[in-house]
């Protein structure tokens, strides 16, 4: 069980594989010590064959594998698909399509919420994989067969898998529901978070405008500064760091020092002008131009009872069309229907989930609808 470790091999096993409707893949990657996943092995089945690639094989050139990644007559299809489309994106600019990934689709066949690929190929095909190499340092070379073994079920299992629920959905008439979930997952801005964007990610535990905006600016330094270094973020200054320097702003190497969730000598080192820089950039800005502190808009009387009435609501509605509550709505969506009604711009009012329980939840609120409890069961009863 040898991994391609050439161009020329992988460009042969590529035009094979480009000959399919569709294939599997997965990747191993590591990230722990990086800002950016380290690709370390990729795993490719087709009908017919699975294999292996090393890209981090001397010489080897990706090539016809990002080739294959964007051909659009090969639908890719993979399990939680976020991580694995980032790195490709990462390395190419570009989101592999097009893309079918069965996470999604088994929550869409009522799979439960988010359902692990190990607990999923039990459930459809009864096989059971061993995890034992999970935490595998797939750096390392040699690999042994066992950690090859590990990693090759990953995309062999998943033919099954994809053959089970795309006949599901087929049967359903519900491929159109899982073709809205992959628009916005292969979506090139679902992966190119800008560096201003990057406050969006912390806990918003300051209370004055002047302390968001420099909240912002260190946040976008930090993102930069990470991307950079190729260092996770948490290396280059921690969460905390950023809340202390945001409530006591400091504006010399000194007090910055003083800090105590800083690096003892920070005064000193390289990171000191861009921290200090960050802070008086904001205290430069006129008040009246500081950002507003993000507050949720104050609930009317009533909005908890209604999104409890809409909880229970949904419930049913994925009982009945067997589809996991999650992928239908999330509390913040019960919240907003609550509030604005039809004016809420929530994901739950469009589409499939619409059908399926936006409407019913618009009619709840206005008291067209109410849940009865009968017979030991709940149901939903027109009212008038």
């Amino acid at each position: 069980m040898k991994p391609i470790d050439s161009t020329e091999e992988l460009s042969q096993a590529c035009a094979r594989l480009a000959h399919h409707p569709f294939i599997t893949i997965d990747t191993e990657f590591i990230r722990e010590t990086t800002f950016w996943p380290e690709l370390c092995l990729v795993q490719v089945a087709s009908a017919d064959e699975a294999l292996l690639i090393d890209p981090l094989a001397k010489g080897i050139d990706l090539t016809p594998l990002f080739d294959l990644m964007a051909d659009t007559n090969v639908l890719k299809v993979f399990h939680a698909a976020r991580q694995d489309i980032e790195i490709f994106f990462k390395l190419t600019g570009k989101v592999p399509e097009p893309v079918f990934d069965t996470q999604v689709a088994a929550m869409v066949c009522g799979f439960g919420d988010a359902i692990a690929y190990d607990q999923l190929v039990r459930r459809i095909s009864g096989e059971h994989i061993d995890k034992s190499s999970r935490f595998t340092d797939w750096r390392q070379r040699p690999l042994s067969d066992r950690q090859l073994s590990y990693a090759l079920a990953d995309v062999t299992h998943l033919r099954d898998v994809y053959a089970d629920l795309s006949e599901r959905l087929r049967s359903e008439d519900r491929e159109h529901w899982v073709a809205e979930e992959m628009r916005v997952l292969t979506a090139p801005e679902t992966y190119d978070l800008k560096p201003e964007d990057a406050w969006q990610r912390l806990k918003l535990r300051v209370r004055k405008p002047i302390e968001l905006q420099i909240l912002k600016n260190i946040a976008a330094w930090r993102e930069t500064e990470a991307r950079n270094r190729n260092q996770p973020r948490r290396r280059i200054l921690k969460d905390d760091a950023i809340y202390e320097i945001a409530q006591q702003q400091p504006q010399t190497p000194e007090a910055l020092g003083r800090l105590r969730s800083l690096n003892k000598g920070i005064e000193r080192s390289s990171m000191a002008a861009p921290l200090i820089q960050a802070v008086t950039d904001a205290l430069a800005i006129d008040k009246h131009d500081l950002p507003a502190i993000p507050r949720p808009p104050a609930s009317p009387e009533g909005t908890s009872a209604a999104v409890d009435l809409l909880r229970v609501l949904l419930k049913l509605a994925a009982e009945e069309h067997g589809v996991a509550q999650k992928i239908i709505a999330t509390t913040d969506d019960l919240e907003k229907i609550a509030i604005h009604g039809e004016d809420a711009e929530v994901p739950a009012l469009k589409g499939w989930r619409r059908e399926v329980f936006g409407d019913k939840a618009l009619r709840t609120v206005r008291g067209e609808l109410a849940i009865r409890f009968q017979e030991r069961k709940l149901a939903v009863l027109e009212i008038g």
